[in-house]
């Protein structure tokens, strides 16, 4: 296996509860070296663009307006395969269907609110690092 890199967002629910540097720890502690760290705060064409993939959906004037409602955590990630690990970390999209141990179990609030953003695919996740992260911010 090689090392691969991965995006994540802690998103404004987590940060607003000051759940941040849990969230980080988590991660840490499952082999993750943040190679990029930022708070930094989207506007809503930022959100738009980001969650673009999204745009037909019912649910995504919702997510723009949550993620748009206060700071947020990007961060560029490597391990090993990093894109899988980190969503076992993260646990499934809705908290009730996650894992005991994983962040969205442990924090989040309902499946809107799931404190936690991860790459699905290393495509997806080097369009996202390229997204918020600079080649010279990730050497």
């Amino acid at each position: 296996m090689s090392v691969e890199r991965t995006f994540s967002i802690i998103k404004p629910d987590a940060v607003a509860a000051g759940q941040a540097g849990e969230i980080l720890a988590m991660i840490q502690s499952a082999g993750f070296k943040i190679i990029g760290l930022r708070m930094t705060r989207l506007t809503e064409p930022q959100a738009q663009g980001f969650y673009a993939v999204h745009k037909e959906r019912p649910f995504f004037s919702g997510l723009v307006k949550f993620m748009t409602e206060g700071p947020i955590m990007v961060m560029a990630l490597e391990r090993e395969d990093a894109v899988k690990g980190l969503r076992e970390v993260m646990g499934a999209t809705n908290p009730a269907n996650a894992a005991e141990g994983t962040v969205r179990k442990r924090f989040a609030a309902n499946i809107e609110r799931n404190c936690i953003h991860g790459s699905d695919a290393p495509e997806t996740a080097g369009q996202e690092l390229r997204f918020f992260f600079s080649t010279a911010d990730l050497l």
